[in-house]
């Protein structure tokens, strides 16, 4: 059994990331994102990131190691759905008090074990490690292997303290949980050349039930989820799948690398959001279960599923064009769905205004240059006071984002849809896109919107606090205008890693002054990017435009 460090070590030097296969052995020896300091996991912490990709696992009773606040409340905290057990939806927590704290926590932990298989006896129990246990030394792995011994069941020590790193770390080290304890530990009934695994799927609002239908009529049997809807068993006996698809690979790839370099399965990464998505996704899983062994005739069964399902997409999405004619989206969210759901957008005629990259790799900001074209608006960072001001001057119809923005689109009277995790509806597949147009058209065309737009009866129309925060904003627009000098000011003001409240000038300066050309030199001489890491990307684009004048000289 490693240990927590080169367990992350190894995740950090996992050569089937494509931004890691471009660096120098060095440099993949620093690995991808360094550790956190207690409390700077802005953005999620590699708990969190566990416990998201784990608790999915419908019919496994996930208990939290630590404080109740790392816990909270789990139920409908997600938007995953299960077709059975609901077990995975209960708050199992050890609680710990200050006592714990003094003299440890493992007892309180195996008792923990022990109360929840003698009241719910699931088939496995994953335990996650939080900050406060692994600091004062909880050995929640010898914890986790008495008690698999005396009770018969398999329990998963998940090592995963907050402070190791961001909630992309804490996905993988989940996936390194899952390769050590679990996959691989059971032998399914039977096999069949049609089995797959879908990894990095997790069934927000059921969605992946809009597609399984279609996999079904091919014969394509889903041997396992990773892990949206997923049991344990299927999880165990995983190894034994034919091909795999990588839906999510920010958060898996190290699952999918790995399980093709132990047990020959091999994988792609796709997606089933927009329609060309889909009808790809499908034929390459068709083609990667011919070269293991499949019928050939199955392409053909594909291409003629496809053919049907995008016609009939097509003609239900039709209707919605003359609808959506002019309408401008501006779309908030990132990693994959930066792209994902532009493709899906731009299929039924919308226009993209702007596309936020805040989550998103190169690659998914090359993918969005193919879909926008290379003059793409791709939006790092944008304050809610800018949204607002977006939205006001009518250059977006509509906003998609998450939660955290739906505020801003409420202030500004406009429509907002939700399209992240907490969304109510799936938008998966054929039908899933065809579902999105719908509620898009519900929220732009609500009458609600009108009505809200109206002032007040006792409204003075320049006194409104909309009214004013609009001519401050103009007027600070027009004071920059105006003076050349004070807009570089800004432009050099804008904070690019909040954690460590670091500024674009600063960090250009340091760049300058000591020749840097690495993020690692960024941070040696600015402290960016020594919070929660979410701001290494920004630092990468600015030393790509920094350096690229000198490149170009260079040749």
């Amino acid at each position: 059994m490693s240990s927590l460090s080169a367990t992350i070590q190894d995740v950090f030097n996992e050569p089937g990331c494509g931004k890691n296969a471009n660096k120098t052995e060095a440099e993949r020896k620093k690995g991808c994102t360094k550790q956190l300091q207690p409390g700077g996991a802005a953005g999620g912490c590699a708990f969190d990131g566990a416990k998201i990709a784990l608790q999915p696992f419908t019919d496994v009773a996930h208990l939290v190691h630590g404080p109740i606040a790392c816990e909270g409340n789990s139920w409908d905290n997600r938007g995953s759905a299960s077709s059975g057990s609901d077990l995975w939806r209960r708050s199992f927590t050890t609680d710990m008090n200050e006592t714990d704290i003094v003299f440890g926590g493992e007892k309180r932990l195996y008792k923990a074990i022990k109360e929840v298989i003698e009241k719910y006896d699931p088939p496995a129990i994953f335990v996650y490690q939080t900050c406060v246990p692994a600091m004062i030394g909880d050995d929640i792995n010898a914890v986790c292997k008495a008690a698999a011994t005396k009770f018969g069941k398999p329990v998963i020590p998940v090592n995963s303290p907050g402070f190791v790193g961001p909630k992309n770390l804490g996905n993988k080290l989940a996936g390194e949980a899952l390769l050590e304890h679990v996959i691989g530990t059971e032998e399914p009934d039977y096999t069949t050349p049609y089995d797959i695994n879908i990894i990095g799927e997790y069934n927000l609002s059921g969605e992946f039930w809009q597609i399984k239908p279609l996999l079904d009529e091919l014969g394509i049997r889903i041997l396992s989820c990773i892990s949206g809807d997923g049991k344990y068993r299927e999880l165990a006996y995983s190894h034994r799948a034919k091909a795999a698809m990588m839906v999510c690979s920010k958060a898996m790839i190290n699952v999918a690398r790995k399980m093709e370099e132990r047990y020959g399965i091999p994988y792609f990464e796709g997606s089933f959001y927009g329609i060309q998505d889909s009808s790809d996704s499908l034929r390459e899983i068709a083609r990667l279960l011919i070269e293991r062994g499949a019928k050939a005739e199955l392409m053909d069964r594909t291409e003629a599923v496809i053919a049907r399902e995008e016609a009939k997409a097509w003609a239900a999405i039709e209707r919605f064009k003359p609808r959506f004619k002019d309408k401008k989206v501006l779309l908030i969210t990132g990693g994959v769905k930066s792209w994902s759901v532009v493709a899906a957008l731009q299929e039924a005629g919308l226009e993209i205004v702007g596309t936020s990259v805040k989550k998103s790799t190169k690659e998914d900001k090359e993918r969005i240059k193919e879909l926008m074209g290379q003059d793409a608006h791709m939006i790092e960072d944008m304050t809610p006071r800018e949204m607002y001001k977006m939205l006001k001057d009518a250059r977006a119809d509509i906003m998609l984002s998450g939660g955290k923005s739906q505020f801003v689109a409420l202030k500004a009277a406009m429509p907002w849809l939700d399209i992240n995790q907490e969304r109510c509806h799936g938008y998966m597949g054929y039908i899933g896109m065809v579902k999105l147009m719908e509620e898009i058209e519900k929220a732009l065309y609500n009458p609600m919107w009108a009505q809200l737009r109206k002032p007040a009866p006792w409204d003075d129309g320049g006194e409104t606090w909309q009214a004013k925060a609009m001519a401050q904003m103009d007027a600070q627009a027009a004071e920059i205008a105006a003076d050349p000098s004070l807009a570089e000011t800004t432009r050099r003001a804008k904070k690019i890693c909040f954690c460590k409240t670091v500024d674009l000038g600063s960090i250009e300066d340091a760049i300058t002054a000591h020749g840097l050309t690495t993020v690692d030199g960024v941070k040696e001489h600015t402290n960016a990017s020594g919070g929660c890491g979410a701001c290494k990307g920004r630092l990468e684009d600015i030393l790509a435009a920094r350096l690229a004048p000198l490149l170009q000289a260079a040749e």
